[in-house]
């Protein structure tokens, strides 16, 4: 099973209403599916130009790895050869900070991820957590 987008688009419209209430800097959000294929991304006015490819490289790095990205960055500081090495055979890069969020059904099963980038890394991962817990689905940030 894999996030359909009607739950990715509701995904973000709640993550852009929890950025609202903390009035953080423009977001850029974007929805994976558990394959790791891009289902709904929006970017926010006045977003920098990258936030797209780094936003993906959040929700990639979490699903390709099993967990959270700003687990990711500790597993990445502990083992920067690893990193290295699994950045090098990535096809979509892997962004090791936080704001990639897996998204789990109900059963406990990933079904994609959320990555999340503009503000700072506990900002970004806050409103993906507030994002796919609206959708009615489970978030994994760890």
């Amino acid at each position: 099973m894999s996030i359909k987008l009607a739950k990715a688009n509701a995904i973000i419209r709640s993550a852009y209403k929890k950025s609202a209430e903390l009035q953080l800097k423009p977001l850029t959000v974007a929805v994976l599916d558990a394959g790791g294929h891009l289902v709904a991304l929006q970017r926010a006015d006045g977003a920098s130009i990258m936030r797209p490819q780094i936003a993906n490289g959040k929700a990639y790095g979490a699903l390709a790895m099993g967990m959270g990205s700003a687990s990711l960055e500790t597993a990445f500081k502990e083992r920067p050869h690893f990193g290295s090495g699994l950045n090098a055979v990535a096809p979509h890069g892997i962004i090791p900070v936080g704001g990639g969020v897996l998204i789990r059904n109900k059963r406990g099963e990933i079904i994609g991820a959320v990555g999340i980038t503009g503000d700072t890394s506990d900002n970004d991962t806050a409103c993906a957590v507030a994002g796919i817990e609206a959708a009615g689905l489970v978030a994994d940030p760890g």
